[in-house]
């Protein structure tokens, strides 16, 4: 193993998270907050530590092998993390380090669980509101990407980097050269955000806000400026919009390229975007149905809360309008089980995604008439193409490791004597990086109560989720120190 390369990585990626810092710092100044020397200290710290890891091993081979992407991959997301949490706690905002660190993860990882109040988050400064919805837009299209893409310092090959890091099925490329594909997709992310921006901007929203819940919602992350969410904004004109990014974002960036392009028709005969279209729709008349008839919900109103809560739930955002607990029975039902679908492949969206439970349901049906006809060859398709057994197997063995971590995770939250639903709420609100659940973690509620081990673990499971569980879990197995 290439020991050198993985601190000279990581030491240039520590340097670039200090320069975010002082992009913090320096709105802390314009809106005269003592929490500029929170973020000033931790800078300066970032920023020097990652020089003394990049520097001490400058002259390193720069050659990077799977084994080291990986490594290289999951560790910094936890040292952003270790490092990003200093200026909650430097500025006293949230003083406890466990708290800091579960708050950053939740960031970085665009999960939106949050240990604060609704009344702490009104009262956080607008620094640290712009540090919370930074993290989650760094943490969205992807750490790695983004200085592959952006800050071309690392000074080596990033595609084993980039195969490590970026989710899906199968890592979509724009371009032969990794680096271009990489700016492309950060040049297509950079675009919706601006454009969104504007649109919430002209819709009412103060410039700040815009921009921060623009960040937050293209990252699927779900942090607000707000501790009502979304729901602050007593407008249909914002909640439209932010749908429809939320939306956008859910959708495998790839055919947003086509569609700048004016490609529409490769968007149209995407298998998964065809499914991601009919599951969001389908889902939120179904829930727009019950709210009209059930509970006498006006039709206005009824199709843009239950729009807004499908979209943000299956694109793993976790805004809310409404507190989604208080429609029960079957469509709380429904909007749990949304928590485990997720977004497509290659977008920012977290859970299983849509493709891999597409897949998983050919291939059970297929297995039913495998059974009848037991020497035919009946291949699974999707997009008109034989699917290799290869991916099919993949595909089934992270939906089963996906459950396992569901089941296991809930079964240790219950461990500190919480309700069922509680355990099983925070497990999947962390491990589908979705930010509330259900329980006493709901859109109304926060993660404040949980024990600091609990958080430390449901921190690990934001991790697992957001890296898709190999990239991470493939470091506790032998054969990977021994290969």
């Amino acid at each position: 193993m290439n020991k050198k390369i993985i601190f000279f990585v990581l030491g240039r990626l520590l340097f670039i998270e200090g320069v975010f810092m002082l992009i913090s710092m320096l709105v802390a100044f314009i809106y005269g907050e003592k929490e500029y020397q929170a973020f000033l200290i931790t800078a300066l710290l970032s920023m020097l530590v990652g020089s003394i890891s990049a520097y001490s091993v400058r002259k390193v081979e720069r050659q990077l092998g799977k084994k080291e992407g990986y490594i290289i991959v999951s560790l910094v997301w936890v040292i952003f993390s270790l490092f990003g949490a200093l200026p909650f706690v430097l500025s006293g905002a949230i003083p406890n380090y466990s708290d800091a660190f579960f708050e950053t993860m939740s960031g970085f990882t665009t999960t939106g669980s949050s240990i604060l109040s609704a009344e702490r988050i009104d009262n956080l400064a607008y620094s640290l509101h712009f540090w919370r919805s930074i993290t989650q837009w760094i943490g969205g299209m992807g750490i790695i990407v983004m200085a592959i893409a952006i800050f071309p310092i690392l000074g080596i090959g990033g595609m084993q980097l980039f195969v490590a890091e970026v989710p899906g099925v199968s890592k979509d490329k724009l371009h032969p050269k990794i680096k271009e594909t990489a700016k492309r997709l950060w040049g297509i992310y950079i675009l919706f955000t601006l454009v969104e921006t504007i649109l919430l901007w002209i819709g009412g929203m103060s410039f700040f806000d815009a921009i921060c819940h623009s960040f937050t919602s293209m990252a699927t992350g779900g942090y607000s400026t707000h501790g009502d969410s979304v729901a602050y904004f007593q407008s249909s004109y914002i909640h439209y919009v932010i749908i429809l990014f939320m939306f956008i974002a859910g959708t495998n960036f790839t055919l947003s390229y086509f569609a700048l392009n004016g490609k529409f028709k490769k968007i149209w005969h995407n298998e998964e975007f065809r499914w991601y279209l009919f599951i969001t729709l389908f889902v939120s008349a179904l829930i727009s149905i019950l709210l009209i008839f059930v509970h006498g919900v006006d039709a206005f109103t009824a199709i843009r809360d239950s729009l807004f809560q499908v979209v943000s739930i299956m694109t793993t955002t976790g805004y809310a309008t409404v507190n989604y607990l208080d429609w029960k029975g079957f469509m709380s039902v429904i909007l749990f089980l949304l928590m485990f679908v997720g977004g497509s492949a290659g977008s920012t969206g977290g859970g299983i995604k849509v493709v891999r439970i597409v897949l998983l349901l050919k291939n059970s049906y297929f297995e039913l008439r495998r059974a009848i006809h037991p020497h035919a060859v009946i291949p699974v398709r999707f997009n008109k193409r034989a699917v290799p057994s290869k991916i099919v197997n993949n595909v089934t063995a992270f939906i089963v490791l996906y459950i396992l971590s569901f089941v296991f995770g809930t079964i240790i939250i219950s461990i500190y004597d919480y309700d069922i639903d509680t355990a099983m709420g925070a497990v999947a609100a962390t491990l589908g990086n979705i930010g509330p659940g259900i329980g006493e973690v709901g859109p109304a509620d926060n993660f404040a109560f949980f024990p600091d081990s609990a958080k430390w673990i449901l921190s690990f499971l934001m991790l697992i989720g957001r890296l898709e569980l190999f990239t991470v879990l493939v470091l506790f197995s032998k054969s990977f120190w021994k290969a």
